[in-house]
């Protein structure tokens, strides 16, 4: 333990990050900008490649700041398993989707720990962040190391410490991002706190196991899964109603305590709000306990595309047009503000049910320039947006701020507003 800890706080510690994505890449340029030597793992040999030529794919990262810590020699890629022998702290940070039946699918946790576990050096650190079910650490990552004959907390220690990024957030980073550390022991506790400490500029919290930091970081999304569903479920109530629930948020907004403002909208995206909570639910099925409160939320944040495209059938109805006569256009296609990634967006159901009910349909967004649907199984094309006047019917699907609203009002014949974007009232602006 006195033997990697003395490399970590001289920032002689190799480390290996294991996947390049969302997570890997962030919080590989984050340690390497702190002066550690990275190498990152991953299986797309695109992803390998760019990082290796200094070419950035990921929106949070500094196109800049990666070229030079490559061209420094703190960063490079591989998919050589055995590179991380040298490696002193080793962080996972794959996959972790759901299948088909809405069960976790652990197999890119196995597969990285199985790969990794012959090329552990002693008195390694590893710790997996990848967003899983509680228990995923001490099933799965443990097991595989104490096969090799490595005694955890003595001759490596284990660790679970959730990602926390925000894509698209201007004020919290992989780096000024409180972080929370599970570790098997308290000297994987002491081992994983000195290494955050050395590469992040933000608190570190320690708790007393892996499960709890695993069940903290699906409580963290099962919150915001749960709170949306139920700004959704009100926001389809004070329709019936006649009440604008965009009104009634900002009147509740003024209480300054006991009231957070969560909001309606298309359905809900990202890789964790939507799936999150599942992992919860596949787990909690082990000790016979039904979760109904974060299935029904789900069941409600699933059917809000239904009920845009509803909303839209009732608009274009009052135009004397059906949704397979009119021209419609999505505007935006990622799943929040700002950001480049379409992953679990609600605009993917929303085509799916406009090209069920030939819907004619096209779309834009200034940051996604072509969106494969898995669903149809086609793959969409951006559309320039000179031509708005001659769509029936806009859909505001992402507020990004690059779109001008008022020119976007003024051109368009009727804009359905499912984010809030345009705040005043106009004759031919609907809210959800």
């Amino acid at each position: 333990m006195k033997n990697i800890l003395q490399k970590i706080k001289g920032h002689k510690a190799i480390v290996g990050v294991i996947g390049l994505g969302y997570v890997g890449l962030p919080m590989a340029v984050t340690v390497a900008r702190a002066g550690f030597t990275v190498i990152g793992v991953d299986v797309s040999r695109h992803a390998i490649e760019s990082v290796n030529k200094g070419v950035n794919y990921i929106g949070d990262v500094d196109d800049n700041e990666l070229k030079e810590l490559v061209d420094k020699k703190l960063l490079s890629a591989t998919d050589d398993y055995a590179q991380l022998k040298k490696a002193n702290v080793i962080l996972i940070a794959v996959p972790t989707p759901l299948d088909k039946y809405q069960q976790p699918d652990s197999s890119y946790v196995c597969n990285a720990i199985n790969s990794l576990a012959p090329n552990v050096s002693k008195e390694a650190l590893v710790i997996l962040e990848s967003t899983t079910y509680p228990g995923t650490t001490n099933e799965i990552v443990v097991p595989a190391l104490e096969a090799k004959g490595l005694q955890v907390g003595v001759d490596v220690f284990v660790s679970f410490s959730p990602e926390r990024v925000d894509p698209g957030n201007r004020d919290y980073k992989t780096y000024n991002t409180p972080k929370v550390v599970g570790g098997v022991t308290a000297k994987c506790n002491a081992v994983s706190k000195a290494f955050y400490e050395e590469i992040l500029d933000a608190p570190i919290h320690l708790v007393s196991s892996p499960s709890v930091a695993e069940m903290e970081k699906i409580y963290e999304n099962t919150f915001r899964n749960i709170n949306i569903a139920l700004a959704n479920e009100m926001t389809i109530l004070c329709n019936r109603m006649g009440i604008d629930i965009w009104e009634v948020i900002e009147a509740a907004k003024t209480k300054p305590y006991g009231f957070m403002p969560f909001y309606p909208g298309p359905g809900i995206g990202g890789h964790c709000i939507p799936l999150d909570p599942f992992y919860l639910t596949w787990k909690a099925r082990e000790f016979n306990y039904h979760t109904r409160l974060i299935e029904l939320a789900g069941e409600i944040n699933n059917s809000m595309p239904s009920f845009v495209i509803s909303k839209a059938v009732q608009l274009l109805n009052k135009q004397g047009k059906s949704l397979s006569k009119a021209k419609i256009i999505l505007l935006g296609a990622a799943y929040k503000r700002d950001i480049e990634d379409p992953r679990e967006s609600p605009i993917h159901e929303l085509i799916k049910i406009l090209a069920d009910n030939q819907g004619n349909f096209d779309y834009n967004d200034p940051h996604i320039p072509e969106l494969y649907n898995d669903q149809t199984k086609k793959t969409y094309y951006s559309v320039s947006l000179d031509n708005l006047e001659d769509y029936d019917l806009a859909i505001i699907i992402t507020d990004h701020t690059k779109y001008d609203y008022q020119d976007i009002v003024k051109r368009a014949n009727i804009i359905l507003d499912t984010r809030f974007a345009i705040k005043e009232a106009y004759p031919n602006v609907v809210k959800l």
